[in-house]
């Protein structure tokens, strides 16, 4: 590797790209092979964690367009497509959505798909694959497939003797978020905080009620709602796919909502989200 920033030893001038911002490595890869092999590389990432300009980006795939991704930069408002998932099933959805080590993992699933002649179901089988998006080339990679295991949550006998019970709360259904340890529930048009057994309404969501296949989710301390259809309506056979964003800060003295940056691409049921640190 040639020299990064004349003048400078290569270890001091990584700390200093450390502290540019995810959404412009890109252009900084075009200044030189150096520079982006720099950009690259693990002593970056490493790097960017010593000198503490991690930043926390929320990963959204939705129904439209197929097996699409996008990253949300909640500092500059910017939505950030990636590449296509590479995977041979259309629609993939009904998958689990995970981020380990600065990395999106991808795992399991069926397909959604839908004859566009006869309507029906265009192969409703599962899949054991795992998929693993790299931010740093940008690039998915097929991973080992899992193992055949349980098909639902299952409590086992061996729970007994490991000194722990499980209690039914009876708590509310509906999509959650976990906010600093406190459990956040949207039903019935109202965003609910769920301590033990006991709940109290924080804000009204009933904008939300005639939306449905959206998520929730929290990044940073705020809670996110991000996309979702909203169906047929009286006279109104139609289903109109959204991609909006709305955010609600709930660690105020009042609780409130504003409307962050749309998706840019994707948009309709949202099939997978999970916050990425990088």
């Amino acid at each position: 590797m040639s020299e990064l920033i004349e003048g400078l030893p290569d270890a001091v001038a990584i700390r200093c790209i450390a502290r540019v911002p995810f959404y412009l490595f890109p252009k900084l890869e075009l200044v030189s092979r150096s520079w982006r092999a720099a950009i690259r590389s693990t002593e970056l990432y490493k790097a960017r964690q010593e000198v503490g300009s991690t930043e926390e980006l929320l990963c959204v795939c939705a129904f439209e367009p197929e097996n699409s991704w996008q990253l949300y930069d909640p500092l500059r408002e910017l939505w950030i497509t990636i590449p296509v998932l590479p995977s041979k099933i259309k629609n993939l959805a009904h998958f689990g959505a995970v981020s380990v080590s600065g990395k999106l993992f991808v795992l399991g699933g069926s397909s959604d798909a839908v004859d566009p002649l006869t309507g029906d179901q265009d192969g409703s089988f599962a899949t054991s694959e795992v998929w693993s998006y790299d931010p740093v080339i940008r690039r998915w990679a097929r991973r080992s497939s899992m193992l055949r295991g349980l098909s639902t949550v299952q409590v086992l006998d061996s729970v007994a003797a490991s000194g722990w019970k499980v209690e039914d709360y009876g708590w509310l259904q509906g999509p959650m978020a976990v906010v600093q340890d406190a459990l956040y529930v949207m039903s019935h048009g109202l965003i609910f905080k769920q301590e033990g057994k006991a709940k109290k309404v924080v804000v009204s969501a009933s904008e939300f009620r005639k939306r449905i296949g959206l998520a929730l989710t929290k990044l940073g301390d705020d809670i996110y709602v991000i996309g979702g259809v909203i169906g047929p309506d009286g006279w109104n056979r139609e289903i109109q796919p959204l991609s909006d964003v709305d955010v609600l800060t709930v660690l105020g003295e009042r609780p409130a909502w504003h409307r962050a940056a749309p998706m840019t691409r994707c948009r309709g049921t949202i099939l997978g989200c999970t916050q990425l640190r990088i």
